[in-house]
């Protein structure tokens, strides 16, 4: 898809807007409103609740519309950027159909242009809700951030309407997998003397980036770990649209060799707490075991950032 296309998506949904829903829709750039993205559904948020368009005001036409948006803007894989970000609309629609409340469901969730489309200047568009981030940072016609990206499932897998979901299972068991190919002394390398009961980089930790990474050197692993540290890096940066994560994973494999593997709890990622981190000189890949609120045990939560572009580099 081109920035003309993307474009041309975004006006589209504007224009389907009411004057009301335009007013909720555009927003200034900065940081402040950029930086307002969350894991929690909306109505736990209060003030500090996500920008936009509350998306259970939106027609039928309204949704067709916004959905070719968001398949401009992110990864078209089967299991990647707007497949997945549907099945994070069905995982919540889910929650809310078992009595998790009327705070969840799709129509729970925002979008918010942050600054004006256009070939020129910057804008930022924002999509999320429980569980869900996208931040897609544009400037001058082109993609210059899709950080921080931001991706949850409680539960890991679900089954609804006669289908079975299990939205991240890849992104858990790549990394389940790269550190069950870890051998004991790498176990001990790398893993962490911290606890995560949370994110590090998590909403509202925005730039606070370890100076020193820990772990595991990439460079010193087999080219069959290495293998799975690019798919678990692929797992993420390929919900950002596909010219754009091709760029990113130049970028990454580039500084494969100086990125780092860490891990804290324990590495079958099944507990609350178990951790993971892959760290590089501009790449940030985290996911951490939360502790169960809707079902009966712990579920993923894991980001991806940069460390340069984030925001598209706007810091507050």
């Amino acid at each position: 898809m081109t920035y003309a296309h993307l474009l041309q998506k975004a006006n589209d949904f504007k224009n389907s807007l009411t004057e009301r829903q335009r007013a909720d829709l555009e927003h200034p750039y900065t940081f402040q409103n950029a930086s307002r993205w969350h894991t929690y559904p909306q109505w736990y948020l209060g003030d500090r609740g996500r920008l936009g368009v509350d998306l259970s005001t939106l027609s039928d036409e309204q949704w067709d519309s916004l959905n070719a948006l968001l398949a401009a803007a992110t990864g078209s894989g089967e299991r990647d950027g707007y497949a997945q970000i549907q099945q994070h609309l069905i995982a919540d629609d889910y929650l809310r159909s078992i009595g998790a409340g009327d705070g969840y469901g799709r129509g729970d969730f925002r979008v918010a242009f942050l600054g004006t489309p256009s070939e020129t200047g910057r804008w930022q568009l924002q999509f999320g809700g429980h569980h869900l981030a996208v931040n897609n940072t544009y400037e001058n016609g082109a993609l210059i951030s899709a950080t921080p990206s931001f991706r949850g499932m409680e539960p890991p897998e679900f089954h609804y309407n006669g289908v079975q979901y299990r939205p991240e299972g890849h992104e858990w068991d790549t990394f389940v997998a790269l550190l069950a190919s870890f051998t004991d002394e790498q176990l001990a390398q790398a893993r962490l003397k911290e606890t995560y009961r949370d994110l590090l980089l998590a909403p509202g930790t925005d730039w606070a980036f370890p100076e020193t990474p820990s772990g595991v050197q990439v460079s010193t692993l087999s080219e069959k770990q290495r293998q799975l540290v690019r798919q678990a890096v692929t797992n993420y940066v390929n919900d950002a649209d596909d010219a754009s994560a091709h760029s990113y994973l130049a970028k990454y494999e580039a500084e494969l060799d100086d990125t780092y593997v860490s891990y804290s709890g324990g590495p079958s990622l099944t507990n609350s707490g178990d951790y993971i981190r892959i760290d590089g000189p501009t790449l940030w890949i985290e996911l951490v075991m939360d502790t169960p609120y809707t079902s009966d045990g712990p579920h993923p939560h894991a980001v991806w950032r940069d460390k340069r572009d984030d925001y598209g580099g706007t810091r507050p």
